[in-house]
C-alpha cells in the first residue's frame, strides 16, 4: 500500500499572479484544495518540503494529509503539479479533498516480474513497455504503491493485456471498455534483419526463375508450330 504523506500549509489571503509570484520568491508554492462538496481552499506550502515529497516517486498516488490550517488535518489526493518550464520547480499544486474511504482513481506504476521465465526474452527479445502506469479505481486507504505484472510464458511477438493481470484485492482497472495492451515481446533487431534478408533472397530467387519459365513456354510454342 502507498505511504501517507504529510505537508504543512498556510491559507492564502490573496490570490492572483502577483500574489503567487511573491509567495514563490519567499520559497512558498501556491496550491488549492477542492472537492468533497466544499468550497475551494487556497493555501501555500514550503517548497523544500514539497520538493522532497515529489521525489518520493509515489507522490501522485499517495494520500497527502495537509496540516496547519486549523482543526484536524485535511485528507487529500494530489491531482496536478505545475512545474516551471525552465527550472522545473513546482509552481502550483491541486489537491482533491477526500474522505478516509473514498473511492478514487489513481495512476499506479507497473513493475514487471518473471522476466527469466519468458521464452521470448530468453531468445533475445526485447520487453516493449506500452504502459508504465495503470489507471485504477480503489479505496483511498488501500492505494497500491505499485502493481506487479508477470511476463512468464510470453514468447516473441506476443502481447500482455490487462485481462491477464491479477490486480490487488479491491483494485479495478479504470478502463473497462477494452482489453488494452501493457507490454509486448519484440523480436531482437538481429533476428528481424535476418528474416528481412531471407525474404529478400527468396523474392530475388523467384524473380530470376521467371524468365526461364517464359523461355520454356516460347520453345514449346515453336515446336507446336513445326
Amino acid at each position: 500500500m502507498s505511504d501517507t504523506l504529510t505537508l504543512s500549509a498556510e491559507t492564502r489571503d490573496r490570490v492572483g499572479k502577483g500574489a503567487s509570484r511573491a509567495l514563490r520568491r519567499e520559497g512558498r508554492v501556491p496550491a488549492v484544495i477542492y472537492g468533497n462538496n466544499q468550497e475551494p481552499t487556497s493555501i501555500h506550502l514550503d517548497e523544500r518540503a514539497l520538493y522532497k515529497a515529489l521525489h518520493t516517486g509515489h507522490f501522485m498516488n499517495s494520500v497527502v494529509m495537509i496540516e496547519g490550517l486549523g482543526g484536524k488535518a485535511i485528507r487529500t489526493l494530489p491531482k496536478d503539479v505545475s512545474l516551471d518550464v525552465v527550472t522545473e520547480r513546482p509552481v502550483h499544486v491541486d489537491f482533491l479533498r477526500i474522505s478516509e474511504h473514498a473511492t478514487v482513481t489513481v495512476s499506479v506504476p507497473v513493475v514487471f516480474a518473471d522476466e527469466d521465465a519468458s521464452p521470448g526474452l530468453k531468445k533475445g527479445g526485447v520487453l516493449n513497455i506500452v504502459r508504465h502506469e495503470l489507471e485504477v479505481v480503489c479505496d483511498a486507504a488501500e492505494i497500491p504503491s505499485e502493481i506487479t505484472v508477470s511476463v512468464k510464458g510470453l514468447d516473441l511477438g506476443e502481447s500482455l493485456h490487462i485481462s491477464a493481470v491479477t490486480l490487488p484485492k479491491g483494485v479495478a482497472s479504470a478502463i473497462e471498455d477494452r482489453d488494452f495492451t501493457i507490454a509486448t515481446i519484440a523480436a531482437p533487431a538481429a533476428l528481424v534483419s535476418e528474416q528481412a534478408e531471407a525474404a529478400e533472397a527468396e523474392a530475388a530467387g523467384e524473380t530470376e526463375e521467371a524468365p526461364a519459365a517464359d523461355g520454356d513456354a516460347a520453345e514449346g510454342e515453336a515446336k507446336d508450330g513445326e
